[in-house]
Formats: C-alpha cells, sequence, structure tokens
C-alpha cells in the first residue's frame, strides 16, 4: 500500500528545464564553451551542479566549482518569472495534501533555488519534506535523495511513489525500492520505462492520489494495464 509521495521538482512540478539550459549555456559559453542544445540535454538528468560543470569542463577545483555553481544561480535569477508549474501539478499536491498524505520533494537543485521558487509559486506548504542537492553526497541516479525523503516522512520506501522525469531519476527511484511514475514528453517515454518506471503519463493534468494508487496496482498485478486517458505507455 502506498503511504507517501514523493516530487523530483524540475520538469516535473515546475517547467523548468528550457530556463536551466538557456542558463547552462549562458554561462558555459562565458567560460569558453560553446555547446549545442542536444549537448546541453544533459543538464535534464537530474544531476548535481557539481557534477554538470565537471562533465563539460573536466576536472576543476573545489574552489572553481562552487563559484560557478554561484555565478549559475545568479544567471538564472534573470529566468525565474519565465517559469510555471507543470499543468495538473498545483491539483495534484493540494488533494495529496487534503488526503493527508506526506509528500517530499527530492532534488538534485541548490537549497537556495529550490525554496525560492517554492516560495514565488506558493508551493511551500505542500511538502511535508524537503531534500536538496546540498544534502546529498552524491546526486541522482544514487537513490540517497529518495531515501532522506521517505526517512523524514516516515514511510518505508517500498510504500513510496516517486514522480519523476529523468531516466537517472527513475534509476535511483528503483534503486530505492520505490514505485515511479515517469513526467515527460512523448519522445522520451520509452526511455523512463526502460530505465524502470512502472507508468509514464505527459504531465499531472487529471491524476488524483487515488488514480495514481489504482494505476500502481494495476500495474503491479498485471504487469500490463489499460492505458488511462492521459497516458502514454
Amino acid at each position: 500500500m502506498l503511504m507517501g509521495a514523493i516530487f523530483d521538482m524540475d520538469g516535473v512540478v515546475v517547467d523548468s528545464h528550457a530556463a536551466h539550459i538557456r542558463t547552462w549555456k549562458k554561462l558555459l559559453l562565458s567560460l569558453g564553451k560553446s555547446l549545442s542544445d542536444a549537448e546541453l540535454d544533459f543538464v535534464r538528468q537530474g544531476i548535481k551542479r557539481q557534477e554538470i560543470l565537471r562533465h563539460f569542463l573536466g576536472d576543476l577545483e573545489d574552489e572553481q566549482v562552487q563559484a560557478y555553481c554561484r555565478e549559475k544561480d545568479q544567471l538564472f535569477q534573470s529566468e525565474v518569472e519565465t517559469i510555471k508549474l507543470v499543468p495538473g501539478a498545483r491539483a495534484l499536491l493540494e488533494d495529496l495534501k487534503c488526503a493527508g498524505v506526506p509528500t517530499a520533494l527530492a532534488t538534485c537543485g541548490s537549497t537556495t533555488r529550490v525554496y525560492e521558487l517554492l516560495s514565488r509559486l506558493r508551493l511551500e506548504n505542500y511538502f511535508t519534506s524537503i531534500v536538496t542537492g546540498d544534502e546529498v553526497a552524491v546526486g541522482k541516479p544514487h537513490p540517497e535523495v529518495f531515501y532522506k525523503a521517505a526517512e523524514r516522512l516516515g514511510v518505508h520506501p517500498a510504500e513510496s511513489v516517486v514522480f519523476e522525469d529523468s531516466v537517472s531519476g527513475v534509476q535511483g527511484a528503483k534503486a530505492a525500492g520505490m514505485k515511479c511514475v515517469g513526467i515527460t514528453d512523448r519522445p522520451y517515454a520509452p526511455a523512463l520505462l526502460q530505465a524502470g518506471a512502472d507508468h509514464v503519463l505527459p504531465d499531472l493534468s487529471g491524476i488524483s492520489w487515488i488514480e495514481v494508487q489504482k494505476l500502481l496496482a494495476r500495474r503491479s498485478k498485471q504487469h500490463h494495464e489499460t492505458r488511462p486517458r492521459n497516458a502514454f505507455l
């Protein structure tokens, strides 16, 4: 039985991937690294900023990494006003709150940026617990962020469902022994299923907590259920 819900932030609760890609592109270009949007798609994978920097720039001193992280956060400020909620996110979070379901946010985003966005979009009161990238030693696909979220909720990992939009996030959720609902555009759906997602939806529109439980229960029993109206697979 599902007792708790855990959400990734970027691409699941807030539609922010395009803003992040633009910001990373500006930062890396200022450091002499010109990258295509396809190459920058790497930043969608829910990986910590430190790992993203080292992926693109190679081995860096810790002081350099911290300086570039601060610069990235400053550049991101110009994008904040463009960020909106993913369709259906507030309605599902409200449904969970009304049902008394412990709900956590588990993201590799920086603490400052995460709380700023939650405050601006009036979302902070929906989460019983928030775990950010600054609180874990290793980013996704390592399951640490999900274990911390479940522990703070007081819920066993096997009784938790994670909403994720990246391959590394899905892998981390499954490594933690949790159910996982993928949230992604159609082209990415097969990749999330291959990574282990129990089901994939285009967004959170029209989905309630009861429907999530039924969806995953059918998946668990049958391994292949009738698709709901808004599901890809």
